[in-house]
Parts: C-alpha cells; sequence; structure tokens
C-alpha cells in the first residue's frame, strides 16, 4: 500500500493539492503555487535533520601540590552558604554576596586548583569612584544609596569561572519569503514568494565564560564581561593576597548545559546573519555539533557592594580588569511622588496658558 505524504503550504498552513492544470501544488485557501519537486526537497531536509550533539571533554583544573594550600583559610556564610577563600593576610568579616557575617570554618583543602587568573587592575578607590560616577545626578535615588559608609563596603573577589573552548559544525534550514506589492485602478496585487534555505558551516568558540558560582547571578556576571584573557596568567596563591575568593559550588560538568546555551544561541545569530536579500525569514531546523570541546578553568577579578533599602537587596558589580561597573538602582517613592507633582503642576500650568491664549 502506497504511503499519501501531505504537504502543508509555507505561507497558510494550509492543506496543499495536486492542481493538473498548472501541474503544480495548490492551496485551496490562499492560492498560492508551490513546485512539487521543491516541496519534496525542503520536507526531506527536514525528515533528515540531525539533533545537537554538544559533548564536552569538561576535564578542567588541576590538583594542588603539596603545600600550596598552607596559609588558605576558608570562611563560611551562614546566610547563604557561601564559601570564600582567603589568605592568611587576609580575613573576612561579611560575604561578599549577601553582605551577613561569615566565620572561620578551617583550613583550605580539596577542590580544583584554577589553570589562570586574572589580576585585578583596579584597585577599591577606583571601584568606589565608579560608583558615584553610577548614581550622580539621580535626583530619585534613596539617599542611603549616597552615604559613604556603604561605599566602603566595597569588596574584592576572585569568581570561579569555567572557560569552555569548541569549533561547532552547524546546518541551517530557513523558510525566505519575498513579497512584491503593487496596484492599478481596480485591485491592489500582493506576490509571495517562498524560498527553502540552506546554511552549512563552522563557528570556532574561544573561552566561553560560565561563573561557577550559584551566588553571583549569571546574567550580573556576563553584564560586566568581556573579560582581557590576554591579560591571564597562570595561577599562584601570590594573586589572592588581599582579595576573597569565592570557592565554586557549580562543577565544569554542571555548566554545560549555560555553555550550550551560549555557544548556540551565537551560533544561530551568525547563521541568521547570512540569511539576506528576503523580505522575511524563520528559522525550520537547527543542527549543531561540537568538536574539540574542552574547558579551562580560571578565577575572574569582580569588586561588589550589596545594599539593602526596605527589604530589597542591590547589587552592584565592577570588571576588575576593564572597570565596566553595572547594577540597579531603586527610586525612593517619596522623592518620585514630588517628582511627578512637580511635573503635573507644570503641565497643568502650560495647559492653563495655551487656554488662555486660545481663548485670546
Amino acid at each position: 500500500m502506497s504511503e499519501i505524504i501531505e504537504y502543508k503550504c509555507p505561507a497558510c498552513a494550509g492543506k496543499l493539492e495536486f492542481n493538473s492544470s498548472e501541474q503544480k501544488m495548490k492551496c485551496p485557501f490562499c492560492e498560492s503555487v508551490f513546485d512539487v519537486e521543491s516541496l519534496k526537497d525542503h520536507d526531506s531536509n527536514l525528515e533528515n535533520s540531525q539533533p545537537d550533539e554538544m559533548k564536552w571533554d569538561s576535564a578542567a583544573g588541576n590538583d594542588w601540590k603539596e603545600g600550596e594550600t598552607e596559609g588558605m583559610r576558608i570562611y563560611t556564610c551562614k546566610s547563604c552558604g557561601g564559601e570564600i577563600i582567603t589568605d592568611s593576610t587576609t580575613s573576612a568579616s561579611k560575604c561578599p554576596y549577601c553582605d551577613n557575617p561569615v566565620v572561620m570554618s578551617g583550613n583550605f583543602s580539596g577542590d580544583l586548583k584554577p589553570d589562570y587568573i586574572i589580576p585585578f587592575k583596579f584597585d577599591k578607590e577606583a571601584a568606589k569612584k565608579a560608583l558615584n560616577k553610577h548614581i550622580e545626578g539621580r535626583k530619585l535615588l534613596p539617599k542611603v544609596f549616597k552615604d559613604q559608609n556603604h561605599i566602603d563596603e566595597i569588596k574584592g573577589v576572585y569568581v570561579p569561572v569555567w572557560l569552555f573552548d569548541a569549533e561547532a559544525d552547524a546546518k541551517m534550514l530557513y523558510k525566505g519569503e519575498k513579497t512584491r506589492r503593487w496596484s492599478d485602478n481596480s485591485f491592489n496585487y500582493v506576490e509571495r514568494k517562498f524560498y527553502s534555505v540552506q546554511r552549512e558551516g563552522n563557528v570556532e568558540f574561544e573561552l566561553v565564560p560560565v561563573d561557577g558560582s550559584t551566588k553571583m547571578q549569571d546574567e550580573l556576571m556576563e553584564s560586566i564581561e568581556p573579560f582581557d584573557f590576554n591579560g591571564a596568567v597562570e595561577f599562584q596563591t601570590a594573586y589572592l593576597s588581599g582579595y576573597l575568593a569565592d570557592r565554586y559550588d557549580v562543577t565544569a560538568e554542571q555548566s554545560i548545559d549555560r555553555a550550550n546555551e551560549r555557544i548556540k544561541q551565537t551560533t544561530q545569530q551568525v547563521f541568521d546573519s547570512t540569511v539576506t536579500g528576503y523580505t522575511s525569514f524563520t528559522r525550520e531546523n537547527s543542527s549543531i555539533k561540537l568538536k574539540n570541546a574542552k574547558a579551562k578553568y580560571a578565577l575572574y577579578p569582580v569588586w561588589l557592594l550589596n545594599t539593602t533599602w526596605n527589604g530589597n537587596k542591590y547589587t552592584f558589580a565592577m570588571n576588575g580588569q576593564t572597570g565596566k561597573f553595572v547594577g540597579d538602582l531603586p527610586v525612593d517613592s517619596g522623592a518620585a511622588a514630588k517628582w511627578f507633582c512637580a511635573i503635573a503642576a507644570g503641565v497643568t500650568a502650560a495647559c492653563f496658558v495655551i487656554s488662555f491664549i486660545l481663548g485670546l
């Protein structure tokens, strides 16, 4: 018994029928006409498409050598559970993420030794100036954000980061549309032509970062990117002196999904940018295969400031290498109400003047 193949109209998704007079597939709903072979090729490409293959060699970091961890201490936050690593000369009194007290919990041991570290290039004074610039001229900002005692609580933290390298071989299938419109004395016309568009190629990725800390929000860490890896050096414990280092609680294996998401999104954007000359297009299928996929372990420098206002916590971050500063600011409701009333009064006065002029 032969198989009956049904084709859907690319224009309206209606069931296509074969039109004997035109020897083509025709939609009885929108009257679009399509070549049979083109439909078969397009459907064949969809049916034979392969799923993504994004597998990694996630071995990253090294084992600590004997004596390397001597003098390194761990402080544990009783609020968020974060573990902060410091050298013996640096004490930690508050958690850099939630600002709650931390307690000494013992000598550091275990975990992996980072492959690389990017040393701090900006000091605390630079971070203070960046914060002042960030809040400068914000009339609706609560006064607590302008108090010096909060600025002094900026902390330098080395955030654990997994770095992923890979080559992405990708195949993309698109449906492109070209639309032409014209009119005569009687009718308005629209001509719509559909195309099966294929793209295939390779994109290389180096050092795709995924932070290895659940306390550090992914969105916040990614917002202060990029870090310049040319400034990275082989890890030495001496770089930790005077700073805190977050102990990773997300492994390289657990970070793979986030790395895959960033790589897939970027690969699709690169391929999408090559589909030109069409009025519109949609991506119908995406197949990405990774090869030579490996991971590294590094520490990236970040200045952090936490401030609580009206029961909400506000976190600011500055890239300790480039100086890029980010952070959301609250609005003082009292100041906002006064500002709104002043604007409303101004608008009312302006309307009165316009009405008076029109009356004259």
